[in-house]
């Protein structure tokens, strides 16, 4: 019989128990509830709801229950409807009426906000390790390209020069922003529902800050039906993980373009990458294209979360067990895509000729070539309607800016001379672009200083 049965005069239905039930996903949670019963446990012998005799039996008991479960001891029942009714069907079974005491003053609202806030927090920090870890790969990787000239684009035409250096940073400052976000979602989420009961609190004289503090909270939620009716941080951290989500896919479309035979900037180790059932010549870069279909699905859980709340009165409702799947499919996604994509970038091939090569051929110094004009002398748009004009000659002849005779240059302007060639090489373009957060070498490496002192690097 269900623990809240009593009301009833007969046994649920079969299909409405299954269609009611949460220890399908729930289960995971396990560790938490437990948790925070054993705080609720002390709280309750503390204050003298119950004997200390029997916090002290309940707190033994949860624990066993926790050993067995972590052994493979204790499996879940499939018919319990959710993990909290599993965690006190199984301890009343153990304890007898001692079990049954646990309850007092708490209801299974409060006690599933507290467990998925528990979790949730749990995760963070495991979420926020791993994008952790891929900003130290990033840099790594920097640090041994910051001469390695790289086109840089604008609407995907190559623009100006930049180093992959200055690129790769360029992502580790995003993903820098998800662990702000990240740190600012655990800390508006560090307060603790338990005690505010069904939505109106309880009679007992509780402790709230007492089991706020036992389970590393900063506080008690300060209102009771907020405490149990309160998703904003599954909706906080489903929004942060989609913006992550979001730099990996665009990272990741970049990789997909690099390793095409078009690109051919970089090669994927082949422990990151897969064949073709009938290509044998294919090497695609299936890992990405994953990262960017799974972006689509933790934006999916977002609006879930998103439409699942936005017509619920106060406090809980039903509806609010849909919760879980969705947060816990963004924190599960988020997580395997992180564990994927890191190695990955740590084991790929840099082709700093191809990426020489390209740079060159794009005539991405071409608004140096005006700025050597301007220089001289010349105003701004004289310079640059002769720069375009030389940058048509060097397509119709097959030249590059650095190959076109000094003489095809003097018939535009005799203030070209000799020295244009150093001023637009690709390397001077580079170095030349000292302002601050640019890609000359000078600047990138004070990027690099401020990364490395954000992610606690030497």
């Amino acid at each position: 019989m269900a623990l809240w049965a009593g009301r009833f005069s007969k046994e649920i239905d079969a299909g409405v128990n299954a269609f009611n039930s949460s220890i399908a996903f729930d289960a995971r949670m396990y560790r938490q509830d437990i948790q925070g019963s054993i705080a609720h446990a002390t709280m309750l012998g503390d204050c003298g709801i119950i004997t200390k005799e029997d916090s002290q039996t309940l707190i033994a008991g949860l624990q066993e229950i926790l050993a067995d479960i972590d052994s493979g001891k204790l499996a879940f029942d499939p018919n319990a409807e959710d993990i909290h009714m599993f965690v006190e069907a199984e301890l009343t079974k153990r304890l007898g009426d001692v079990g049954k005491r646990l309850h007092t003053s708490r209801s299974r609202n409060d006690q599933v906000a507290l467990d998925l806030r528990l979790y949730l927090r749990d995760e963070i920090a495991e979420i926020r390790v791993l994008t952790e870890n891929l900003c130290k790969v990033l840099v790594r990787l920097a640090e041994q390209h910051t001469e390695t000239v790289l086109p840089g684009y604008t609407h995907l035409q190559r623009a100006q020069p930049v180093t992959f250096a200055h690129h790769l940073l360029a992502y580790v400052q995003m993903f820098l922003r998800d662990l702000g976000r990240l740190d600012d979602t655990a800390k508006r989420m560090n307060e603790c529902p338990l005690g505010s009961g069904a939505l109106a609190g309880t009679t007992y004289h509780i402790d709230r800050q007492q089991t706020a503090k036992l389970l590393g909270f900063d506080a008690p939620m300060a209102n009771s039906l907020d405490g149990v009716s309160d998703r904003d941080y599954c909706i906080e951290l489903a929004n942060t993980l989609s913006i992550l989500m979001m730099h990996m896919s665009r990272f990741s479309e970049e990789i997909i373009l690099w390793c095409s035979w078009e690109f051919k900037f970089i090669e994927l180790d082949d422990a990151f990458a897969t064949g073709s059932s009938i290509m044998p010549q294919k090497k695609n870069p299936d890992i990405t294209e994953l990262i960017r279909g799974k972006t689509a699905r933790v934006y999916g859980d977002l609006q879930t979360l998103l439409t699942m709340m936005k017509g619920l009165p106060l406090a809980y409702n039903k509806d609010m067990q849909e919760d879980k799947e969705a947060i816990f499919d963004a924190v599960d996604n988020v997580k395997l895509c992180l564990e994927t994509f890191t190695p990955m970038l740590e084991t790929m091939r840099v082709n700093r000729e191809n990426m020489r090569a390209a740079a060159a051929k794009g005539f991405i110094n071409a608004t140096d070539c005006a700025d050597y004009l301007v220089k001289k002398g010349m105003p701004f748009r004289d310079a640059y309607k002769i720069s375009g004009t030389l940058v048509a000659q060097c397509i119709a002849k097959g030249l590059t800016l650095e190959t076109l005779p000094l003489e095809e240059y003097q018939k535009m302007t005799p203030l070209f001379t000799e020295d244009v060639y150093e001023a637009i090489s690709l390397e001077t373009c580079v170095k030349g672009r000292v302002s601050e957060g640019g890609p000359s070498p000078a600047a990138v490496a004070k990027q690099l200083v401020l990364a490395k002192a954000k992610l606690g690097m030497e």
